[in-house]
């Protein structure tokens, strides 16, 4: 006899449970990995930290107990992630972007767009996988591993080209993240000019809250809010991606148009939040429970990618991370320099 229907979703969630807590239980692990003072110093968010740890263990000892943990794996890594980015709003408001004025929206923008391109053309040059080329430039042009997850539903992506180019944040976002206090002077920025600098071009958040402290508060606290336009761009990003693949295959095929909704929530959550009718306290908690989200979409991810992969990926990502990561550096700060020249 047939199960009756309203007993079913009891049923979907019990087979998803035991991937879910395993999962929940290491972006846990790695949210708390990342409060530890040595590992908070080096700016390893608990997302990437996620996505190493779930990479450790699903490739030593995860297969041997993975039996039926898959369901709750493989809505971690769909249905979680996308929640996170819609939540991923409550950390932006508009009125951020009056913090550094027109120049920094420009500056963003610019940096978005001829960040993301340039990958999408080296990555041809380089006869990469378009897939992959496209994850590396929006991990590297607007907020790292949070970006990287959130173009992976538009590209379709598999897993484990999301984890290289997550890899490709961590490498280059750390390596950017204790250079750039060094270019300051050579560069003659002052700590205004530097703070937008520095968000404009560093991957993650947490990466630029270190570059931007190194200097001063007054650099971090700039270096932020521009790195929130980025954030901002995130959505308007997607969209015009998902047109562009679509446009690109005629219409048909795998690329066909497909609309981000969870970007157009992120972006109504980030107007909602711009109108501070929430206590500080409930939006720290909603910002605590969506790193959690994120870590688990994050862990998830990385227990369904095998070695094999990366390293059937070979060197030419890196190469093309670190070509980004070098336009970033020179092409960022001729960027800067020209739209503080015309627009001050």
């Amino acid at each position: 006899m047939t199960q009756p229907t309203s007993h079913r979703p009891t049923s979907v969630w019990a087979l998803r449970a035991p991937g879910l807590l395993f999962a929940a239980a290491i972006g846990l692990a790695s949210m708390l990995l990342a409060r530890i003072p040595a590992v908070e110093s080096i700016g390893m968010s608990a997302l990437p930290l996620a996505i190493i740890l779930g990479i450790f263990i699903g490739n030593t000892f995860f297969p041997r107990i993975a039996g039926n943990l898959g369901a709750g794996l493989d809505y971690s890594r769909t249905m979680l992630l996308r929640a996170g980015i819609v939540l991923f709003g409550f950390r932006l408001t508009f009125q951020d972007i009056l913090g550094v004025g027109l120049s920094g929206v420009v500056i963003a923008v610019l940096i978005v767009a001829s960040v993301f391109l340039l990958a999408i053309w080296l990555g041809r040059l380089l006869g990469m996988d378009r897939d992959l080329a496209m994850l590396i430039g929006s991990g590297a042009s607007i907020c790292g591993a949070a970006a990287v997850m959130a173009t992976e539903p538009v590209v379709k992506a598999q897993a484990h080209k999301v984890s290289v180019a997550v890899a490709t944040v961590v490498v280059f976002g750390t390596i950017g993240m204790f250079l750039y206090p060094f270019l300051r002077v050579p560069f003659g920025l002052d700590a205004h000019a530097y703070g937008v600098y520095a968000g404009s071009t560093i991957h993650e958040v947490a990466q630029v809250v270190v570059a931007g402290r190194a200097v001063s508060q007054e650099a971090a606290n700039t270096a932020v809010i521009e790195k929130m336009i980025r954030v901002i761009l995130l959505a308007p990003f997607l969209l015009t991606l998902s047109a562009w693949m679509r446009a690109k295959s005629g219409g048909t095929g795998k690329s066909k148009l497909v609309i981000p909704w969870f970007a157009i929530l992120f972006l109504c959550v980030g107007a909602f939040n711009s109108l501070h009718l929430l206590p500080k306290a409930w939006v720290d908690a909603i910002l605590l429970f969506d790193t959690f989200l994120l870590a688990t979409a994050m862990a998830a991810l990385g227990l369904r990618t095998h070695a094999i992969a990366i390293k059937q990926a070979g060197m030419r990502p890196m190469l093309l991370a670190g070509l980004l990561f070098v336009y970033l550096i020179v092409g960022g700060l001729a960027i800067n320099l020209g739209v503080q020249a015309l627009l001050g």
